[in-house]
């Protein structure tokens, strides 16, 4: 495959969530490969420092529970002193562990929230005041198809993913005077090392392949350029929408 370029993403100073590894990692590096300034967040701290050294100085990272969002603020200020205002998030982070409805409690469900969906919010809060100084910005919150295929197994991931939706385009509004783009990502069955190793079966395979218009599997690759095309000046008028990268699959 040959890619893009884009230009207006050099020197531009980015913040990923959940970025050691999987989608994330391959945001993070694509966003390095565009000479951009890439700052990330995650738990793993193996996997974060064996993604740094690969990359090299063009990227940096900070340990953090985002589920903590007193330690997630204390990142992003962290990040912030390293490499200077933020003006591209990209709130990426998320588990889809599965869960049976009957066995969900009041804590699981609280914790599958913090997980997957209130972090984005806290993120955007953080950020948002860089971009206004800076005339603009970007924001990329990451979604599923596995809700608007009414996919079942894990009520409390779904539902998390579906408000990202309603997070994206009040904030799109709300931000939107101030030149900051707000977008979702929906991506499809994404073949990261976690799927492959969790849930990838030939039979598993087989029965999405019937759901897909495109019979290729899709690499986290994918997502991540749908990622640099909105955080460029390309898409300077795309704002408060979703952009599918599922194959075909919904």
């Amino acid at each position: 495959m040959t890619f893009a370029n884009y230009p207006s993403l050099k020197g531009k100073t980015v913040m990923v969530t959940g970025g050691a590894s999987g989608i994330g990692a391959e945001i993070v590096r694509g966003f390095a490969k565009q000479s951009a300034k890439v700052g990330f967040i995650d738990l793993d701290a193996y996997g974060s420092a064996a993604l740094a050294d690969e990359i090299g100085e063009t990227a940096t990272f900070e340990i953090c529970d985002l589920r903590d969002i007193e330690a997630l603020r204390a990142a992003i200020d962290t990040l912030r002193d390293r490499l200077g205002p933020i003006t591209v998030l990209v709130n990426n982070a998320a588990r889809d562990d599965r869960h049976d409805w009957k066995d969900v409690t009041l804590e699981y469900w609280d914790e599958r929230m913090a997980t997957n969906l209130r972090h984005m919010f806290f993120a955007i809060q953080s950020v948002a005041p860089d971009m206004i100084a800076a005339g603009g910005g970007a924001i990329v919150n990451m979604g599923s198809n596995s809700w608007w295929e009414a996919g079942g197994g894990f009520p409390a991931y779904t539902t998390a993913k579906s408000a990202v939706h309603g997070l994206t385009r009040t904030m799109a509004r709300d931000l939107g005077r101030h030149r900051i783009r707000v977008n979702t990502i929906v991506p499809g069955w994404i073949m990261t090392d976690r799927q492959k190793d969790l849930w990838v079966t030939p039979e598993a395979i087989a029965k999405h392949a019937d759901r897909q218009c495109l019979p290729d599997l899709i690499d986290p690759v994918y997502v991540a350029r749908m990622v640099l095309f909105l955080a460029s000046d390309d898409a300077a008028m795309c704002t408060a929408n979703n952009y599918m990268v599922e194959a075909g699959s919904i």
